[in-house]
C-alpha cells in the first residue's frame, strides 16, 4: 500500500494506553485499535492529540506505530500524527510513516514559538523543509489546525501557498478550531482538499458541505452512533441521530477531554489502566468519574455489553 488514496469518513485518533509503571501498553494499544476497526473506524487517526503523541518519545511513537502493523492493521487505515516543535523530529517520523505505507501523515504546526515570532513565511517554511527533506512522491500531509493548542493556526493563505507549491502532497485538513465559520471556508476555498471536522457536532454539517468526515477523540467510545450517522446522513433520520451525537459528546466535553475519554474507556473495558494519563495531564477525581459515567449511563451510552478486556 502507498500514500495515494485519500482519507474520508470516521478517522478516530486511538488513545494511548498505559500500564501501571507508566509504559505504553502495545497490547492494550492493538486490542482497542482493532476494535475500533471492528466497529466501523475507516480508520485511525493515532499519535495526535487525544493519543497524548506529545507526551510520547519519537521511539515510542515509531514503535507504537510498527507493532501495529505487524500485527495486522492495514498501514492504509493509519494517519499519524508527526507534527513536532523541533523540524527534525517532524522530519524523522514522517519518513517512518511514509516509508511504513500509511495513508498520510497529519502534521501540526511546530507550537513553541507563538506569533509574532512566527507567522505564514515561518510556517510555510516549516511545511516545505518537511516535505523537502522527506522527499517522496508517496506523502501524502493532512494539515491539523488547532489554534487553542498551538497558538498558530492553518490560514487560508497559508493553504493557497502549499497547494500552490505541493499541489500533489497537500491533501487535506483537520479542523479542530471548533469554528465552523472556518471549517466551512475551507471546503469552500478549497474543494480538492479532505476537510474533517474534529467534533462530531458539526458531522452533519461537514458532510452537507462536501467536507470528508469527523476526526473525533470522543468516538474512541462512541463509534458505532458516529458511523450510523455518517451511513444515514443523506437520509431522512440524519438530524435526529446528528442531536444524539453532539448531546453525548457535549456531556463528555464538559470534563477535560483526554482523562474523560480515557476514563470512559476504563468503565467499558473494566480495565482500570485505560485511566492513566502520563504527565502533565491528570486523570480524572473520582468524583469527576462518577459524574461522567451517571450521565452517559442516563444518555444510553452504555446499553451494549461491556468491551472484552484484554
Amino acid at each position: 500500500m502507498n500514500m495515494n488514496a485519500l482519507c474520508e469518513g470516521i478517522w478516530i485518533p486511538a488513545s494511548t494506553p498505559f500500564e501501571t509503571d507508566g509504559r505504553v501498553s502495545s497490547a492494550l494499544f492493538l486490542q482497542h485499535c482493532r476494535t475500533l476497526l471492528a466497529q466501523g473506524a475507516h480508520g485511525l487517526a493515532m499519535l495526535g492529540t487525544t493519543s497524548e503523541a506529545n507526551s510520547l518519545s519519537l521511539g515510542e511513537r515509531s514503535e507504537l506505530l510498527q507493532f501495529l502493523i505487524a500485527n495486522g492493521v492495514q498501514p492504509s487505515q493509519l494517519l499519524p500524527g508527526t507534527g513536532a516543535a523541533a523540524l527534525p523530529d517532524a522530519v524523522q517520523f514522517t519518513k517512518t510513516v511514509v516509508a511504513a505505507g500509511c495513508a498520510g501523515a497529519l502534521v501540526l504546526p511546530p507550537f513553541f514559538y507563538k506569533s509574532p515570532a512566527v507567522n505564514d513565511d515561518g510556517l510555510f517554511a516549516f511545511y516545505s523543509e518537511l516535505i523537502e527533506r522527506v522527499g517522496s512522491a508517496d506523502l501524502r500531509i493532512y494539515l491539523y489546525h488547532i489554534p487553542q493548542m498551538t497558538s498558530l493556526g492553518i490560514s487560508l493563505g497559508l493553504i493557497e501557498r502549499l497547494l500552490k507549491a505541493y499541489p500533489g502532497v497537500i491533501a487535506g485538513l483537520k479542523d479542530s478550531s471548533g469554528n465552523w465559520a472556518n471549517t466551512l471556508s475551507v471546503i469552500q476555498a478549497f474543494p480538492t482538499l479532505r476537510v474533517f471536522s474534529a467534533s462530531e457536532a458539526l458531522m452533519l454539517n461537514n458532510l452537507r458541505a462536501g467536507g470528508a468526515g469527523c476526526i473525533t477523540a470522543t468516538g474512541n467510545s462512541n463509534l458505532v452512533a458516529l458511523r450510523q450517522l455518517y451511513d444515514h446522513w443523506q437520509q431522512a433520520d440524519a438530524d435526529a441521530l446528528q442531536v444524539g451525537v453532539a448531546r453525548r459528546r457535549q456531556i463528555v466535553e464538559a470534563f477535560p477531554m483526554i482523562p474523560a475519554v480515557k476514563s470512559v474507556l476504563a468503565h467499558q473495558y473494566q480495565d482500570r489502566r485505560w485511566a492513566q494519563v502520563r504527565a502533565p495531564l491528570v486523570a480524572m477525581t473520582p468524583a469527576q468519574e462518577q459524574a461522567l459515567i451517571a450521565q452517559l449511563e442516563a444518555d444510553g451510552a452504555f446499553a451494549a455489553q461491556p468491551l472484552a478486556a484484554a
